[in-house]
């Protein structure tokens, strides 16, 4: 299997939009290895110079030769994966993530965010990020250990959907900012769109569960996915694995019609992996599974449901 390089430029970077109809920046195999890098910022929230940071090279030219669409996100893509059709599942190995800065930032805006009415000013503070020690430096002094992983990533909407904004998770992924998804983990996309159109970007190095100001601590990353089609399985929505859980995503307006989406998913993933009834397995989840809050602050709200996989009783 082939292992491919992406670098984030000018013609490999989409700002703030999936769609479709975007064209591939790279064609794969399935099985095949891409790392790929990314960035994090608009140009608004670049650090002023008199901060000492390294500008992370590319940014300013994809700024100047880029299209910017309805979001705020720069995302590297798309991956075309020959052989993935609409209605099958791409599935996809995160392997190994990488800082590209040695800072990162973290913005409040008026009107967003989990609690506007209290924080209705703009505030962007930027610190630095040591990715060899591992821990960021905030403003205050405090050291935060790092903890990456990527905020916004999945597959193209369908074509009838359309360009939508990037700041919104999908069925097809997109801002989905779920801690959970680090090294190690695996995400199952359906795909809806011929050759799937997989793209990444939103590095994260730290985020609680919430997100709740409305931002991480962004930065810009780079990642090593893994790429497999499968057309032994079918989904509606997001799913993902990790050596001893497994996750079902959901993202709604409303958290409690996430919750009950991503709890729905997590009984029909039981039922699949195991002999129960939709009761016992509503009942399992009420007992083991966790509903924990991915993101209140993207429009659509994300409920993921934790299931430890020790709790999955053969058939």
């Amino acid at each position: 299997m082939a292992e491919h390089y992406l670098p984030a430029r000018p013609g490999t970077v989409n700002w703030g939009q999936w769609d479709a109809s975007l064209k591939p920046a790279l064609a794969i195999k399935s099985g095949d290895t891409v790392v790929m890098d990314t960035l994090s910022g608009e140009p608004e929230d670049m650090p002023d110079p008199t901060l000492g940071f390294t500008p992370v090279p590319g940014q300013r030219e994809v700024f100047e030769n880029t299209f910017r669409g309805p979001g705020p996100h720069l995302l590297t893509g798309p991956v075309f994966v020959e052989g993935a059709e609409p209605g099958d599942v791409l599935e996809v190995r995160l392997k190994a993530i990488s800082f590209r800065a040695d800072w990162g930032w973290n913005i409040q805006m008026p009107f967003l965010g989990t609690l506007p009415e209290d924080f209705p000013t703009l505030r962007r503070i930027h610190f630095g990020v040591d990715g060899e020690r591992g821990v960021a430096t905030m403003p205050w002094g405090q050291e935060l250990p790092l903890e990456p992983f990527f905020g916004n990533f999945g597959v193209a909407p369908a074509p009838e959907w359309g360009r939508l904004s990037s700041t919104e998770p999908r069925v097809f992924g997109g801002n989905m900012d779920n801690k959970e998804l680090g090294v190690g983990s695996t995400i199952y996309f359906p795909v809806f769109t011929p050759g799937a159109l997989f793209s990444a970007g939103d590095g994260h190095g730290r985020q609680g569960d919430g997100e709740v100001c409305l931002t991480a601590i962004e930065t810009a990353l780079t990642g090593t996915f893994e790429f497999h089609v499968r057309k032994d399985m079918t989904l509606t929505t997001p799913r993902a694995e990790k050596a001893d859980t497994w996750i079902t995503m959901a993202f709604d307006p409303d958290l409690d019609d996430a919750a009950k989406i991503a709890l729905r998913d997590m009984i029909a993933l039981i039922r699949e992996m195991t002999d129960l009834s939709a009761q016992d397995a509503y009942t399992l989840c009420s007992l083991c599974a966790d509903l924990r809050v991915t993101q209140t602050v993207d429009g659509n709200k994300g409920i993921h449901c934790v299931l430890p996989k020790r709790f999955l009783a053969a058939r």
